[in-house]
């Protein structure tokens, strides 16, 4: 529960249900985390409440922040703000206050919902500097995500005197929404380099499509998320499970095992995993992946990073030939579609182009590059609206070419359609006058069995411009040595790729879409240097 006042508006009757209950009478449109379950008509009474509060509040604003976590919370604030005729705008909440606030400034949201922890945390500073003409609502912070995050109870509480969820919804019976919700939200893009950029599409939300993942989602599908859906694709997936009128089963936090556990008990069929979540699940010890039912799974979904071959090849032993991978960014959509056989016939594929898409390998003049030759990844979806980057009508033009759209990744297309990408166009090496894709010697790296994780980059070197370093994880019981990995590299990749630099850490930077941070990586080898490449 969120807390004994708020739970009067939301969850209503908010219940914990025995796996029989869950699997046997509600069977479609319900909405879970953390042990409660909410029915979407009860959710979307609610919702109705909380966007008559918004439309009380503000009557000109076009855009709702949504600064939460994953939970029953984001689900009805998401659709509250839809039916308000707004546009929701999902933050990442592991930002800090000046990341937040560059956000809410630049998305000229008036009304913010945040879990209360994460206001405390964002601290006084950042709430005095709101400003006027703002509406603040604190939403209080349920107890598994208290639990999850190790957050005390004072700090999961909103403070006196503030705006809630429940006075949002306020006492009033629930008004007729001003639409259905159709409009897609603003995602921030990840801002790996620079300001995170919104991406805003120019028309209203496309229906279900028959190719790609929309194809996944029929009725009664059972869907668990662990991804924050301030990302695009799982929130794709929350959105096309309740149009499905499915089974929505979110996690505030990832944990491996948890995550069977929950496939279990609600017989997941659907679900979202970046390659990181794929690698914990794999290095569950055998004994507790065998204490769960996965019989269930139909679609195990990777997007967002590259998923290393091996990882892919493990899994779809582990689960059969669940296992799906897709290519594209926030602003492109997904582009391409590979199917477990795809994956375990031509190994690090990420398949071929969907149907509805154009995809191309552009050279640096701009023209298409014949099969097997690297160039840039170009490619649209042909169903989705257009876009534009909120207040940066110019940036798209630097991301464009011949109508399609560019995420920096160089690949190559070979004779029979499929597209393999060798790494992202800023993270290329140049050492001596020769390109070397440090995705390419990543995936090498992870072919060892002691290699956990690893970030390949360039650091400065007086006579090669760059020379190769290695950052990794490896195994705490007979961990690999730097003798043991340049062998083990030395019979897959060129000479001139070997690292001559390696560096043993704990746990590498990820984002929570399993992305590198390489630029916190890189940065302390270039200081003082007066280029980054």
């Amino acid at each position: 529960m969120i807390s004994r006042k708020a739970s009067r508006r939301f969850p209503r009757n908010a219940k914990r249900f025995s796996k029989a209950g869950k699997i046997a009478g509600m069977t479609t449109g319900l909405v879970a985390s953390g042990g409660n379950s909410c029915p979407l008509s009860e959710l979307r009474e609610t919702a109705e409440r909380a966007a008559h509060g918004m439309m009380m509040r503000s009557r000109s604003g076009e855009r709702v922040a949504l600064l939460l976590r994953n939970g029953v919370e984001f689900v009805a604030a998401a659709e509250a703000t839809r039916m308000a005729g707004r546009v929701p705008v999902p933050i990442n909440w592991h930002f800090t206050a000046t990341e937040v606030a560059y956000v809410l400034e630049d998305c000229g949201a008036d009304i913010i919902l945040a879990h209360a922890d994460i206001l405390h945390a964002l601290g006084d500073d950042f709430l005095a500097g709101l400003g006027p003409g703002k509406t603040l609502v604190w939403v209080p912070t349920p107890d598994d995500m208290q639990s999850a995050f190790g957050i005390p109870p004072d700090r999961a509480t909103p403070p006196e005197g503030v705006t809630t969820w429940d006075d949002l919804c306020g006492d009033g019976t629930a008004v007729p929404p001003v639409q259905t919700g159709a409009a897609y939200p603003v995602i921030y893009t990840s801002g790996t380099t620079g300001h995170p950029k919104g991406v805003l599409r120019l028309g209203p939300s496309s229906g279900p499509s028959p190719y790609g993942t929309d194809s996944f989602f029929k009725p009664r599908v059972r869907t668990l998320l662990s991804a924050p859906l301030y990302h695009a694709a799982p929130n794709r997936f929350a959105q096309m499970t309740l149009r499905a009128d499915g089974v929505l089963v979110l996690a505030s936090r990832f944990d491996a095992e948890r995550t069977l556990a929950l496939i279990d008990e609600w017989r997941i069929d659907t679900t979202f995993l970046v390659p990181t979540m794929m690698r914990r699940i794999l290095q569950l010890p055998q004994e507790v992946r065998d204490r769960y039912d996965t019989s269930s799974l139909r679609h195990v979904v990777t997007a967002g990073a590259p998923c290393p071959p091996e990882v892919k090849r493990q899994l779809i032993h582990l689960w059969g030939p669940v296992v799906y991978e897709f290519y594209g960014s926030t602003e492109t959509g997904a582009i391409t579609h590979c199917t477990s056989e795809d994956a375990l016939r031509r190994p690090g594929t990420v398949g071929r182009a969907l149907p509805n898409a154009r995809l191309a390998i552009l050279d640096e003049a701009g023209q298409a590059c014949p099969p097997g030759t690297t160039g840039e990844i170009f490619g649209v979806r042909l169903d989705y609206p257009e876009f534009t980057y909120l207040n940066r009508p110019g940036a798209r033009d630097e991301v464009m070419q011949d109508g399609m759209i560019t995420a920096g990744d160089i690949g190559y297309i070979d004779e029979d359609g499929y597209v393999f990408i060798n790494d992202r166009k800023r993270d290329m090496i140049i050492s001596g006058g020769v390109n070397i894709y440090p995705a390419q010697v990543e995936s090498a790296l992870l072919q060892h069995d002691k290699v956990v994780d690893c970030a390949v980059f360039g650091i400065p070197d007086p006579d090669l411009g760059e020379k190769v370093a290695v950052i990794y994880e490896t195994t705490a019981e007979n961990p690999a040595s730097e003798a043991d990995l340049d062998a083990h590299l030395s019979q897959l990749v060129a000479k001139y790729m070997l690292p001559k630099l390696y560096v043993r850490t704990g746990t590498l930077p990820r984002d929570p879409s399993g992305k590198l941070q390489k630029r916190r990586l890189r940065a302390p080898y270039w200081e003082g240097v007066d280029r980054s490449i």
